[in-house]
């Protein structure tokens, strides 16, 4: 897969590249943040060289095929994902190793990131299947799955072993045919007429998305 960059209104995707480094470096350090890492693979990282060095192997991953998230507020790395299990043959693909910066979370630039992505599989790839899977502990990234119109499929018994411990992991999808309804529940809670003058919400993301996917 060749890496795209993905341009929208308050994000864009973006090959993860080395320059990206301080930015996620200084959003992401220290004992504060050490749960951003708790379901990740790798992290937290003890030192800028220890980070730098797992940096390096995302950049140089063709499988995962990480991306930066560029916030167009800072102009500056938030958080980075991955496509992951990229499989051509069956035209199936999955979402994971997501990482936001503290200040990057629960925004309309993260939720748009999301977007970004599933749009990219869907209509540039072509793929069929786009993946979401997490620990079956990790709530909040099972509350996102849902609110970005994943469906739950089940949980995988001691699936893995991360970081020593055990992964029940709890599987999500999206098919090709659901996703011109998602694409308009998206585009509709994206529009900039959705939010007031301080940037609340008029309608949330998960309340239409029921009624428009019937």
């Amino acid at each position: 897969m060749e890496p795209a960059t993905l341009r929208g209104r308050l994000v864009s995707v973006v090959p993860l590249a080395l320059d990206h480094g301080d930015a996620l470096w200084e959003a992401t350090r220290g004992e504060e943040n050490s749960g951003l890492w708790t379901y990740l693979f790798d992290g937290p990282f003890p030192d800028r060289a220890s980070f730098d060095a797992g940096l390096v192997q995302k950049i140089a991953s063709v499988d995962p095929l990480f991306f930066a998230l560029i916030d167009a507020k800072t102009n500056l790395a938030a958080g980075h994902a991955a496509y992951m299990r990229i499989e051509p043959r069956h035209r199936c693909i999955e979402v994971g190793s997501i990482l936001f910066a503290p200040s990057f979370q629960r925004t309309v630039a993260a939720t748009e990131a999301m977007y970004l992505m599933a749009r990219h599989v869907f209509e540039d790839l072509r793929y069929r299947r786009y993946e979401w899977k997490c620990n079956a502990l990790n709530a909040p990234s099972m509350r996102a799955a849902v609110r970005l119109g994943f469906t739950f499929e089940g949980v995988f018994r001691q699936h893995m072993i991360v970081k020593g411990r055990n992964r029940d992991t709890a599987w999500f999808s999206m098919v090709d045919h659901e996703w011109p309804a998602r694409k308009a529940v998206f585009e509709r809670w994206l529009d900039s007429s959705n939010f007031d003058a301080d940037g609340r919400q008029r309608t949330s993301l998960s309340a239409p998305i029921g009624p428009a996917l019937g």
